[in-house]
């Protein structure tokens, strides 16, 4: 088998852009999806929704057509948003969309302007939980909603990689931990609620017949995924 190469997230994407859809396109995806979405309101009329680190804009999407009024998208990656604006695009769906170039430690937004904010499966590509979720907090009105993800620790610890190929080579995108004690332990010193925790499972039906994959992961939780509120 050859080696697979682990890059940082900006080199990673910009390689894995011109593939990657937007929507949960594999059975980790849509184990954590289902869960985001669970938590995530129905109705979203008149609120402003940010998705930092929107990638191909899969929960910008999601929010639309939950009626969000006003959707900005923040990615690292210029190619991902390039993406995310073509699907965006395509979709038809009414609202105020805004597509900006950020780092998510620090996010080119006001104090307090989203209602909600999303933040799916890119929280682990930062080494340091607590700064990035004090600016995800920053952005977020007092009262507001804050649903992260992330892959779970578990899977970490098993080998687990978030790869894919390009070319004829496979890669995988840097990857850190963090665990639920991290966590709670963040969310107590910046005064974020923690509402719901959900530990979404594979889906059997999900796996294609003929996937490689660990028969652990059928076992064990794949996402890590949080229902935040921030406090006065």
């Amino acid at each position: 088998m050859s080696r697979i190469e682990i890059l940082e997230p900006r080199e990673a994407y910009a390689l894995w852009a011109a593939s990657y859809p937007p929507r949960a396109h594999n059975p980790v995806m849509q184990a954590e999806e289902r869960a985001m979405l669970a938590l995530m309101p129905v109705d979203l009329r008149g609120q402003a929704v940010l998705d930092a680190g929107c990638g191909s804009g899969r929960y910008l999407l999601h929010a639309l057509r939950r009626g969000a009024a006003r959707a900005t998208g923040v990615d690292l990656s210029l190619e991902m948003l390039e993406r995310a604006g073509a699907e965006l695009a395509a979709s038809r769906l009414e609202g105020r969309i805004e597509l900006v170039q950020g780092n998510l430690m620090t996010l080119p937004l006001p104090d307090a302007w989203a209602d909600l904010t999303v933040c799916g499966l890119a929280i682990g590509h930062l080494d340091r939980l607590q700064p990035a979720l004090a600016e995800l907090r920053r952005v977020t009105r007092p009262g507001g909603t804050l649903l992260c993800s992330d892959v779970h620790p578990i899977g970490h610890a098993l080998g687990w990689l978030r790869d894919f190929k390009s070319g004829d080579r496979r890669y995988a995108v840097r990857h850190t931990p963090h665990l639920y004690s991290h966590w709670h332990a963040a969310c107590a010193a910046l005064r974020l609620e923690i509402v719901r925790v959900l530990e979404p499972m594979l889906v059997p039906a999900d796996i294609p017949d003929a996937a490689h994959f660990d028969p652990l992961a059928l076992e064990v939780p794949v996402a890590l995924v949080f229902e935040l509120r921030r406090l006065p």
